[in-house]
């Protein structure tokens, strides 16, 4: 079990995860938000990590995560592949998918996604859960740098747009 510190380039705050899988292009981690508080996984696109570190912090950390229980496990279904593929899957597992570019607090959900080349197009899901449908979004597929599924405010989103869904059939 290990745990690492990640400087994501051109963002300010550092990020902490416990590592379940990575490939040349890919790390996959259960993030760790805050000391030992497990939410959610991360996708980080390796070309836009600057530095990864683990310490005596770190596997202190990685101690308390071992004596609690949790498990550097993947979801079930999730394959480390090519970014179209990966969000995809978050999609049809989830309904959505949650990605972040260059700017840090932005996080970007999204829906009906399809691909283009290099081109992301999707509708945007909005915190409160409303899907705009009448613009289709662009977003380059290079410039991802992180991915996110399965948190706590993950879930919140993917509540509120089901019950708007489901308010608009009634």
């Amino acid at each position: 079990m290990k745990v690492e510190t990640y400087r994501i380039k051109g963002w300010e705050d550092v990020e902490r995860g416990l590592i379940v899988a990575e490939n040349d292009k890919w790390l996959l981690v259960k993030h760790i938000p805050i000391d030992y508080i497990v939410d959610g996984y991360k996708l980080y696109r390796k070309a836009f990590i600057s530095s990864r570190e683990s310490d005596n912090g770190e596997e202190k950390v990685a101690r308390v995560l071992e004596l609690k229980g949790v498990k550097a496990t993947a979801p079930k279904g999730f394959k480390l592949k090519s970014i179209k593929k990966m969000l995809a899957w978050s999609e049809k597992t989830y309904g959505i998918f949650e990605f972040q570019q260059k700017v840090e607090e932005e996080l970007y959900y999204g829906k009906n996604a399809t691909t283009e080349k290099n081109k992301l197009v999707m509708d945007i899901v909005s915190p409160d859960g409303e899907i705009d449908d009448a613009y289709e979004y662009e977003f380059s597929l290079k410039k991802i740098r992180v991915v996110s599924f399965d948190s706590d405010y993950f879930h919140a989103i993917r509540l509120l747009m089901e019950d708007e869904l489901k308010g608009a059939e009634d």
